[in-house]
């Protein structure tokens, strides 16, 4: 059985999240009054009147960013842990946010934070696999911790 690679598995998440929200922030920039049917009531405890700001957020930041960061893993680039860490906490931020303007949690708000979670936490495992800041001084840390106890262990 062929392994499944962390980079793969973040690809596809990037994809599918920037997939969805080019395709959300679309219907909510060219029908910022009702997209896919929500009405702008739902806004009342936002500082939005209708959805055509967020729209344009979902669409740039969630929608492009993670097309790009799934591109940056396609093609192997050395800033890709860097790159998935950002758009993996913008998809995190922005759900809190919107559930807060909305007031309102629906299942789409805890699968797509848990999708945003679970992309985070993979990104970071790619910096510490690559050593790269901050995680590298983490990984210094570490050894100069594990070594400074176990000298005192050897030395009683």
């Amino acid at each position: 059985m062929k392994k499944i690679s962390i980079n793969r598995i973040l690809f596809v998440l990037h994809l599918f999240v920037g997939a969805g929200a080019i395709a959300g922030g679309l219907a909510a920039i060219t029908n910022p009054l009702e997209p896919f049917g929500m009405s702008v009531v739902h806004l009342k405890n936002s500082p939005f009147t209708n959805y055509f700001i967020p729209g344009i957020i979902l669409f740039t930041v969630l929608g492009i960013g993670n097309i790009i960061s799934a591109f940056t893993f396609r093609f192997k680039s050395k800033y890709q842990g860097y790159i998935s860490s950002i758009f993996s906490w913008a998809l995190m931020i922005w759900i809190v946010v919107q559930c807060i303007m909305l007031n309102d949690i629906v299942i789409l708000h805890v699968i797509f934070f848990i999708i945003g979670l679970i992309k985070a936490l993979l990104s970071i495992y790619i910096l510490f696999e690559h050593k790269l800041f901050p995680t590298n001084y983490v990984i210094d840390i570490y050894y100069k911790i594990k070594a400074h106890y176990f000298h005192n262990i050897l030395k009683k």
